[in-house]
């Protein structure tokens, strides 16, 4: 029997997870995510939603999320058809419900940091919390390459576009309504949209803040990081052009 969920008005929260050829952990982790959610003590009064944006999986990914979403009305499951993170994240993101919105990866689903940032967005007034792996008080658990990775990524960024924050891509929680202006200001998808997201939001003077994570994945990365580098230098280039030469 399906759950029952509470009315479009009544979703506080809208948890978005793009998916990408995930059936090896996609069940358990959806039902351990939902198990957290209704037995965590700051999130179980919360109403919310669970938003699978799935892209481009070949796979049974879509099979599994269809049947999970069939289960329990609070899942909606979003296709985008085409292997694009920034893209299904963009949608997810847009086609959200819940006032406060939560970014998440599924070999992740840290209800610690849903909780933790809230905190910082209901009683101390933030509007964006960025969950950073590169923090010293974070723990990241990545092979040392992927580490390596998000510590050049971001110092281009702090180079390039002058940003002053020290990670962009992951973990993501923030209100919906006064961030919907920045998502519809992001030129590029693939990987770096999350980032331009961010950068973005600074530019723009939301008020925002890093917290740190714990990272441990449950699963090796379902795209290979050298596979991404051409299009991550390409959009790089873009959004340099945009951001600081055409100045939108």
């Amino acid at each position: 029997m399906a759950v029952s969920n509470p009315s479009d008005r009544d979703v506080e929260l809208s948890i978005v997870i793009p998916v990408y050829n995930e059936q090896e952990i996609l069940e358990s982790s959806v039902t351990e995510l939902l198990h957290q959610l209704e037995h965590h003590s700051k999130l179980r009064d919360r109403s919310f939603e669970l938003i699978l944006t799935e892209n481009g999986s070949t796979d049974d990914t879509v099979e599994i999320a269809r049947r999970l979403a069939a289960d329990d009305d609070r899942l909606r499951l979003l296709n985008t058809g085409e292997p694009n993170y920034g893209l299904a994240l963009r949608r997810g993101i847009k086609q959200a419900r819940g006032d406060i919105v939560l970014c998440d990866e599924i070999d992740l689903c840290d209800t610690d940091f849903y909780a933790r940032a809230l905190r910082k967005i209901e009683a101390e007034g933030y509007e964006l919390v960025v969950g950073s792996k590169a923090l010293s008080s974070s723990r990241d658990q990545r092979p040392v390459y992927r580490r390596a990775a998000t510590r050049v990524l971001n110092g281009m960024f702090r180079v390039l576009l002058d940003f002053h924050g020290t990670d962009t891509h992951g973990l993501k929680a923030f209100r919906r309504r006064p961030l919907l202006e920045v998502v519809d200001a992001c030129v590029v998808n693939q990987d770096l949209f999350a980032s331009e997201f961010v950068i973005r939001a600074e530019r723009r003077g939301i008020r925002m803040c890093e917290i740190p994570v714990d990272v441990v994945e449950k699963r090796k990365p379902s795209t290979h990081l050298f596979e991404r580098v051409p299009h991550v230098l390409k959009n790089m280039g873009r959004l340099v052009w945009v951001i600081r030469i055409a100045n939108r």
